[in-house]
């Protein structure tokens, strides 16, 4: 099979930040790194799953709601990907998400979608977690640029 081009990144040099992954067609693939890889310091999945269900609601939300096309965590526990069209510009992601982190840091209210009904783990969340991972991207990513955005080979 062919190798898939996000194992060919070497993430033993991969830092925290905000990543173009891909391109496919008119979505774009970023990745979210909120964890340095195979550190041994990896999120936590209840921290993950309610950075998750804030990460969705705000950016699904926002102006671009209707560019958004992905978020979900990676399975390796280091971040995020987020799909997004391209009509939204790596100024705009940037933006966005440096907002979705200081919007998470601050959250102090009840989790969406977090009843048994709209959740299928509904029971495994930690608000202190999400807000913890989000006010270190929010410092991670305050001086961003998209020059920044291209993985170290």
């Amino acid at each position: 099979m062919k190798r898939i081009e996000s194992f060919c990144v070497n993430h033993d040099k991969l830092k925290k930040g905000l990543y173009l992954s891909r391109v496919d067609g008119d979505c774009v693939t970023y990745d979210l790194r909120m964890a340095v890889p195979n550190s041994g310091v990896y999120l936590e999945n209840d921290g993950i799953h309610t950075f998750e269900h804030l990460f969705a609601t705000y950016a699904r939300n926002s102006s671009y709601s209707d560019r958004v096309v992905y978020v979900g965590p990676m399975g390796c526990r280091t971040g995020f990907y987020f799909i997004v069209r391209d009509s939204v510009s790596k100024e705009e992601v940037i933006a966005l998400l440096q907002e979705t982190c200081a919007f998470i840091a601050a959250y102090d209210d009840v989790i969406p979608g977090t009843t048994a009904v709209e959740c299928g783990n509904y029971l495994e969340h930690d608000l202190g977690k999400a807000r913890a991972y989000a006010a270190d991207m929010a410092e991670v990513l305050k001086d961003w640029t998209p020059d920044k955005m291209v993985y170290e080979q």
